[in-house]
Order: C-alpha cells, then structure tokens, then sequence
C-alpha cells in the first residue's frame, strides 16, 4: 500500500452527501446490493438511484442500465459490488465519464495477500493519479444519519436517531450490532464510517472530518490496527483544541509493533501496552467493550467536560446507593458528605426514615409521591461540596407508551428537565442496568432531548473515563523546553551493530549517566589489580557483543570476597564461555564493585516500529519479571512526567522513604532517567533497545549497574537541541 495521504474534510463534505447514486453490480441475487438499495429507499434519499447491471434489465423492482454510459447523468457517487477483477475497469470507466467518488463493497484486496495487495495498489495509484476519492476496498460503505443518507450494505433498522457521536469502524460486520445499542439506549449519530482497508480514506481522514462537523461533539473509534500514527497524533491534538472526545476501542495486537527481544523490557511490555499509554498521551480514551465504547462516546457527546471528581447521588434505592459507592472507590470517584445547609433541607423534604447523607437514598416512598425523588436533586444540585450529580431514574417496564401513561409520565419529565437546565452543576442521568431503554421512556427522550447512560456498571466507569478526559483538557499542555539537556557531541563506532556493556558504558558517560565504577580487563592479574583499586567485593561479567544475555551462559560471578577468588573466578569463567560460546567474540571481563541495598530501578527504552521509542519503568533486578510493576510512555516527555511515572509503580512507597528507610531524591532520579530518554532519542533510528537493569537508587547516589544496548550500525551523532512533544 502506497503512504497515506490526507483527504481533505471539504472533499469528504462532498464525498457523504452525494446527490446521486449509482450501484454498480446491482442485482437480486445478492444481498449485499438488496440491502444497499432497500437502506436507500428506506430512509428516503432525495436523488436519483441508478442501478447498472449488464444482465437484467429489472432489479429490486425498477429498470436497470446496462452500463453506467447509459445512466443520463454523471453521477456523484458510485458504489461498487462487482467481482474483485472488474473494480479496476468499473473505476476506469466512470472516471471518464466525470464521476470522482466511489464506495467498493468488493472484497478480495490486500486483506487477501499479495496479489490482492497488488490489485489495490493499482486502483489506488489510479485513482490519485485522477483525482479520485474511494472509500474502501473490502467496506461497506457509511451511513450519514444527521442527512439521513445511507449507502450502506448491510440491514439498517429503522429510525436512526440524529445526534453528537461519530463513528468510525475497522470491522464493518460490527455495524449491526453499534447501531442496534445506540437505537436501544437512544444514543444519536452523526455519521458512521466503515473503512474498509482504507487504500484511500483513512480512518484519520474521517476523523478530522468529524471534528470539523458541527454535528458531532465525540467519536467513537473501534480499531484493529494503527495504520498512521503521525496522522493520529494530529488529530489527536485537533480534538483536544477543540474539546472534543475521542473515544476508542483497540483490539488485539498491531502487526506493525514490534520490540528486540533481546531487552527484558520488550517481553515484559506488549503491544497493549504500548499502544494504551500511546492513546493516554494522545488524551483519547480508551475503552474494551462495544457497550463501553457506546457509553462513554455518548456521555461525552451529550454533556459538557466535567468540573471535578465531587459527586453527588441521588436514587431510590439503598442498594443502588451501595453498588454506587463500591464502583466510585474503585474508579476514583469522590462520594463527599452533603453540606449541613444541604441536609436541612433535604430533611424538609424527605420522610422521616430516610436518612440524608451522600449517596441518597430517598426511599420506596418514591411509590406514593412521584415528585421526591426531583425535590430532593434540586436542594443536591446546589451543595456546595459537589462537582455534579448522578441520578438515577427508575424507566418504565416493557410497556409500549400508552395516551394514559405518557399524560402522568411527560410532566415529571419535563420538571426533570426544568431542574437539570437551571442546575448550576451538571446532572447525569443513569439506569439501573444496561438493558435497552424500553418504549415510554424512548418517548421521553424524544420528547425532553434528555440522555440515560446505560446502567451502573457501564455508567460510572464512563463516568471516571470521562473525567479524566475533562481533568486532560483543563490541564495545561506540558511542552519540552528546547534546552532541557545538551549532550555533546557522541563518539561512536560506526562499523558496531551490537554492543557490549563495556562499549555501551562508554557511550553512558558521554551522556553524563552516573555509572558504577568499573574496568574491562583481559587478564587474572588484571582483573586482581581492578579488585585492588575499585574494592572488594566484586562482580565479573563476560563482554562480548554476541553474549547479551552473559548470565544464560555463567558470564556472571556476584559477590567475589577476595583477590584469590577474582582470579579463579576469572579464569574459570572465560574457560566456561569459551566451552559454551566458541564463536563469540571476548572482549574481556568487566570488574564492578559489588553493590547492595537501595532501590533497583528497571529503566529500559525500546523502539516500537509504530509509535517509536518507548519508555518503561519498573521495578528492577530479580523483580522485573516477578512482579512487572511497569509504567510506560512514547517519548519524548518532559521531566516532570517521569516523576508521575514513578508514582504510578505499586513500588513507589520504597522510593517515598518505607518503613523508616530515607527517601529518594525523586527530581534527582527524574533527571537522570530524562538524561536516558535524551540519550536514546539522540541515537534515533539506530537504537533498537538500550535498558539499565538494574539503576541503582539510594539516598545520595544513583548508578547503573548493567548495561544492554541493541541497535543497528550507529553513526556520529550531534544531538539536536530540540525536539518535538509526541503523545
């Protein structure tokens, strides 16, 4: 597939709202095109829409043109169904009859291989060599829902309800299902996009479109894979500018990531991982189910960002009260006692059994006076302690809406609605489960323009999903000051391609890394004289480019007491290695001093082919693999967000000074460790692994201990003095 290339949102204005249509391989024999024209006819496309089939001359009830020369118009838009083989010409000859924007249904492209991949780079290379538009191959196709145009190849139900979320898709075959929860939980769309393999439109493409149209408020993404990072990263950037929330779900593992295996870091931290703190960066929010990724779109396409974690509760139920404050100490929701201004009141209002205290329960009493419960959320909405409400709404049962029903239920909803707009704190409102909202209370969405989410559970994590976003955007951007660090001028090999601890220490301390005194040495008497000098006890460690992983192979003596020891663990380890390792080439035996106690830190960045170096921390030594207590970033960030990481370790308590033990020096560490990231971002593309495992932290010092750094052929490198701020 040839590199992307940005459509415009002007072309894709144009692109989804065709004035005509022409379905191409139109006949009764598929459904695929029965389904195309009956969503067409259903919803009520106010042009003309062709059916060109070279074999019939009726199809789905009305005359068919033989070929699109004989259709009396150029027309706006071509959705092509016809065999994989015929695409390329279909497109051919509609672009020379004027007809620039195409949908292709028709499977059996790069998904297939490379002779499919091949296809659709020659469709792809002519259509940008005539200005064409294609959305697809292997899609099909979008539905339009705020103008009601829906070229689309797979069954729509009626109605689709117009409103703020846009969806994007990467799995056509899930439409159904999408559309069916956003019409049982009345969730509006403004459009949905299936994308197909995304030869032409990408997902990014559609995504700034929607954040250009004044229809959405928040996207939905469900994604496969990440074909344009960069292109993310923009749009990314886009929406938070102008406050909108990207929601996504992101399924399996990009095919596009990969890390070394040689570093510990890339087996503890997958592509999950990486693309969720990629995400976190970019201020999107991700999600991992389907009804997840509904709910939460849908809370942020129908309210504000929200002002603060305070939340007040308001329900009928003791038992709802109870799964509300389990789910909010979970997801970080604050539960604040009402102020005593607020329980007078709510005394005033309530029977006197009730008891008034956050979250409130106002009883079953609820039964006998319909109004309680909206008396007691309008004293709850002026509290002072809170940042907002959550209120839960008993609908009704699975009645269909009945003259009798609507006359009692429209009025109180209409109060409900009065309280919610002269609130001066936002109101939520949720059911108790996630179940489709049933007819009468469809009505009353339609009716007041109020919006439910969907059930407690899915609810109040959308809940804090959708907080953290509000906390983002309010949050200043945090840039790179362009003269953070200044490194000199890198001495380096060009003709290494890996490298042994020695070589890489030496590349360490030009980038002013604290290190752990040592000496390479060649020879017994050499290793005794370093012992002598650097003090007693030691650790000897075999160097040699081929050997990274020195331990697998007894490259590893801890702990050696005296002289005599350091020269028979020299010569027994070099007779080892050389026993085991015959073709490896030694450089010598690294000599450190054995060091013990503090904190030992895993610091280990790995060049991810998707989103580029990426930085985890752990907890380092024997407990890397234990416990994989991580946290991880794309770089570049700045400094200060390397001592958020920290606090994020369940480790972070030993750095903060445990059990009586003096604390770290956490801006000293943050140095340090920004110190590493510059290092890495200076190699650029050269670097494919360079990880300390384990730093050694202590009150006063700071050191590596070990060394693995994994790249291609390196070359002199002047740093650059700035850089630019990734996720």
């Amino acid at each position: 597939m040839l590199p992307s290339r940005h459509i415009s949102t002007e072309q894709l204005y144009r692109f989804f709202r065709p004035r005509s249509i022409a379905l191409i391989g139109a006949t009764d024999n598929s459904r695929w095109s029965i389904y195309t024209f009956d969503n067409l006819r259903n919803f009520g496309f106010a042009g003309p829409v062709y059916l060109v089939n070279p074999n019939r001359e009726i199809v789905h009830g009305q005359p068919a043109f033989r070929s699109l020369r004989d259709v009396p118009e150029v027309v706006d838009l071509a959705f092509v169904m016809v065999s994989t083989a015929r695409v390329l010409p279909i497109v051919q000859e509609a672009a020379e009859l004027g007809t620039t924007r195409f949908v292709v249904l028709t499977s059996g492209f790069s998904e297939t291989g490379d002779v499919g991949t091949r296809l659709e780079q020659e469709l792809l290379e002519y259509a940008r060599a005539h200005s064409l538009t294609i959305l697809g191959p292997n899609g099909n196709g979008f539905i339009n829902i705020t103008d009601q145009i829906t070229p689309y190849g797979l069954p729509i139900t009626p109605p689709l309800k117009a409103g703020p979320v846009g969806i994007v898709l990467q799995s056509g075959a899930l439409t159904s299902a999408v559309l069916a929860f956003a019409q049982g939980h009345a969730i509006g769309l403004s459009l949905l996009v299936a994308m197909g393999n995304e030869s032409m439109i990408s997902v990014t493409d559609v995504v700034d479109y929607l954040l250009d149209d004044e229809a959405t408020r928040s996207i939905a993404l469900f994604l496969e894979c990440v074909r344009h990072p960069a292109e993310l990263r923009r749009v990314a950037n886009k929406a938070r500018a102008l406050g909108k929330a990207i929601v996504v779900l992101k399924i399996g593992s990009s095919e596009a990531s990969s890390r070394t295996a040689l570093a510990h870091t890339g087996a503890l931290v997958g592509n999950d991982a990486i693309n969720a703190a990629a995400f976190r960066q970019l201020g999107m929010i991700r999600v991992s189910s389907l009804e997840d990724l509904l709910t939460t779109a849908a809370l942020a396409g129908y309210n504000p960002p929200l002002p603060g974690r305070r939340m007040g509760v308001v329900t009928p139920s003791g038992g709802a009260c109870d799964i509300i404050s389990d789910l909010a100490e979970e997801v970080g929701l604050q539960l604040p006692e009402f102020a005593p201004s607020t329980i007078k009141k709510l005394r005033e209002v309530l029977p006197p059994f009730s008891t008034s205290h956050n979250p409130l329960d106002v009883t079953g009493y609820v039964v006998v006076d319909a109004t309680l419960q909206q008396r007691a959320l309008e004293v709850v909405v002026n509290d002072p302690n809170i940042d907002f409400v959550l209120n839960l709404t008993t609908v009704e049962g699975g009645r269909e809406p009945t003259p009798e029903t609507l006359a009692t239920t429209l009025p109180l909803y209409d109060n409900l609605t009065r309280i919610i707009r002269s609130a001066p704190c936002p109101v939520i409102l949720t059911t108790n489960t996630c179940l489709d909202l049933p007819g009468t209370t469809r009505v009353v969405v339609e009716h007041t323009g109020l919006h439910f989410i969907s059930g407690l559970e899915h609810g109040v994590r959308a809940l804090a999903r959708f907080l953290w976003w509000s906390e983002q955007l309010r949050a200043p951007q945090q840039e790179l000051a362009p003269d953070e660090i200044t490194l000199p001028p890198l001495s380096i090999d060009p003709t290494v391609e890996t490298w042994s601890e020695a070589r890489a220490r030496s590349l360490l301390q030009q980038a002013g890394i604290p290190l752990v005194p040592g000496q390479l040495t060649t020879t017994a008497p050499e290793a005794v004289a370093a012992a002598r000098a650097l003090g007693l006890p030691m650790v000897l460690k075999i160097q040699s480019p081929q050997l990274p992983h020195k331990s697998d192979i007894g490259g590893v003596a801890l702990n050696i007491q005296t002289e005599e020891e350091v020269a028979t663990a020299f010569e027994a380890m070099l007779q080892r290695v050389r026993d085991q390792a015959p073709q490896a080439q030694i450089e010598g035996i690294l000599i450190t001093p054995m060091r013990s106690g503090g904190v030992e830190l895993l610091v280990g960045i790995v060049r991810d082919s998707l989103w580029g170096p990426v930085l985890t921390l752990g907890l380092g030594g024997i407990w890397t693999e234990v416990l994989k207590d991580t946290a991880v970033r794309v770089l570049p960030i700045p400094q200060s967000e390397i001592i958020t990481m920290l606090g994020e370790l369940r480790g972070a308590a030993l750095l903060r000074g445990a059990r009586g033990q003096p604390a770290i020096d956490l801006p000293q560490l943050a140095e340090i460790i920004h110190r590493i990231c510059f290092l890495a971002l200076a190699l650029g593309p050269n670097l494919n692994a360079l990880e300390i495992n384990p730093l050694l932290v202590q009150a006063g010092s700071i050191e590596a201990l070990d060394i693995l750094l994994v790249g291609a052929p390196l070359r002199t490198i002047s740093p650059p003095r700035t850089t630019t701020p990734t996720p």
